[in-house]
């Protein structure tokens, strides 16, 4: 066992134990699940606008050089800029550049969970720049001083309580304040962070090849606001982020906007085509967009994985996963948390060091069966724990352990001979493993078959 599942484990047990924890996030994702149960009425056939939805991110993916080359042929012609990074390293030295060229002493962000993939802010920080989250559950996170708690509700873990306790520690607020007053405070502290700051960085939620654009979808304003006041505008994303048409923004935005907050739609849904023209009174002098590989083009090279490539990053598949719910975002210790940080983080960060993600899943299906465009995802998790064993990442006493039950499972003599007084010795070294919190199961003395050869015998 490595030491990131040793760690896993350990917080797991911790965080299943703690009751006022649990009691945030059930009461976060009811809310979540009865916006989703009305915001899904919109759609007449919402399992034909799921297999649609798939059908065009399949072809996306099969063509992603071509669209990702439309893409940057038709934003480049319209005065904007494409840099393409193989790894966090090469986005972070980009973005640094930038900043240095323009002697940027601010930066300001909207939500973008393809920044905290690459650890932009503190690479920033670092080197002199302020960083400045916009988005208030990620500004929440960033005075917290913790990574997002969920893809799409980074502070859902949080009571309104314990947010005004930070806001009255980090921003002299007054103690007690409601939610609607705690937003208020950041909306005037936030507002002078974007007349200062020299740079906005925004996420990318679609990347659209036949206009050359980038659509941008938010429900505060605040991406708007970090792509009007500075005068550079970088935006950075996975390259599968790619559809082919404008027009799919008819199917994918609702999509979205009902599979990760139950809404219609999001209140403000933007499409940037480069930086503001001659004729245009506001947006960036000028817009730089990064597209990151970082691990994608493994996916891509994998039959069976490459369908993780689909994802739009709802969130929904967090929402409904029982282990999610119980544990929470932070225990998984990867950017992405979840059924679908399970299946690409051991792309992205090490199949080693990361396997024990794949096994923290009931395999209930509950993931595929909400996924707005319909991945597999159960299927990949059981992939990448056929993987794990054949790169021989699992250790040697679990393989003894397999071989031992595979031959005793397979014959019957071995099966009735390991009665439940073996058995239920054995269990005790399992206790641990069981939990403290759950009582062992206890084997009969005698198997199925022994007692139906005995009822057989009586019946003679």
């Amino acid at each position: 066992m490595n030491e990131r599942e040793r760690v896993f484990l350990e917080e797991s047990r911790q965080k299943v134990a703690d009751p006022d924890l649990r009691k945030k996030i059930n009461h976060a994702l009811r809310v979540s699940d009865e916006a989703f149960e009305k915001g899904k009425k919109q759609f007449q056939d919402l399992a034909q606008a799921r297999e649609q939805a798939k059908n065009v991110k399949w072809d996306a993916i099969e063509h992603l050089d071509r669209y990702l080359t439309e893409f940057e042929s038709k934003f480049t012609n319209a005065g904007g800029r494409v840099i393409w990074a193989e790894n966090g390293q090469q986005a972070l030295d980009a973005v640094l550049k930038i900043c240095q060229a323009r002697q940027a002493k601010m930066v300001v962000k909207s939500k973008s969970m393809v920044t905290e993939e690459i650890h932009l802010n503190p690479f920033l920080s670092q080197n002199g720049i302020e960083v400045v989250e916009t988005d208030l559950g990620e500004y929440i996170q960033q005075l917290s001083n913790e990574p997002p708690y969920h893809i799409v509700a980074p502070s859902m873990h949080k009571s309104k309580e314990e947010v005004a306790n930070l806001f009255h520690e980090k921003l002299g607020a007054d103690p007690g304040l409601s939610p609607e007053e705690l937003t208020l405070v950041a909306r005037r502290t936030l507002r002078s962070k974007f007349e200062q700051a020299e740079v906005g960085i925004t996420g990318v939620n679609f990347l659209i090849a036949d206009i050359g654009g980038v659509a941008v979808t938010e429900n505060e304003g605040n991406a708007r606001l970090s792509t009007s006041f500075p005068r550079t505008h970088i935006a950075i994303t996975g390259i599968e982020k790619v559809l082919p048409s404008v027009r799919d923004l008819d199917l994918f935005w609702p999509l979205l906007a009902t599979h990760g907050s139950g809404q219609k739609m999001t209140v403000y849904n933007t499409i940037f085509t480069g930086p503001r023209k001659d004729s245009e009174c506001d947006g960036p002098d000028e817009m730089i967009v990064i597209l990151l590989d970082n691990g994608r083009t493994s996916m891509l090279a994998d039959p069976t994985a490459l369908e993780s490539l689909y994802c739009i990053r709802c969130g929904a598949c967090l929402n409904v996963c029982p282990v999610f719910r119980n544990i929470g975002g932070h225990t998984y210790k990867s950017t992405y948390s979840g059924p679908i940080g399970a299946v690409i983080t051991p792309y992205m960060d090490g199949m080693a060091t990361n396997k024990h993600l794949s096994y923290a899943s009931t395999l209930c299906g509950s993931c595929t069966e909400v996924c707005p465009v319909r991945i597999n995802l159960h299927e990949l998790l059981l992939e990448n724990r056929r993987r794990s064993v054949v790169v021989h990442h699992d250790p040697v006493l679990e393989k003894m352990a397999w071989k031992g039950w595979k031959i005793a499972s397979m014959s019957r003599e071995l099966t009735d001979l390991t009665g439940g007084g073996i058995k239920n010795f054995a269990l005790r070294f399992f206790r641990q493993a069981w939990g403290k919190d759950r009582e062992l199961p206890v084997f009969a003395d005698r198997s199925f078959n022994q007692q139906w050869q005995e009822k057989k015998k009586e019946k003679r």
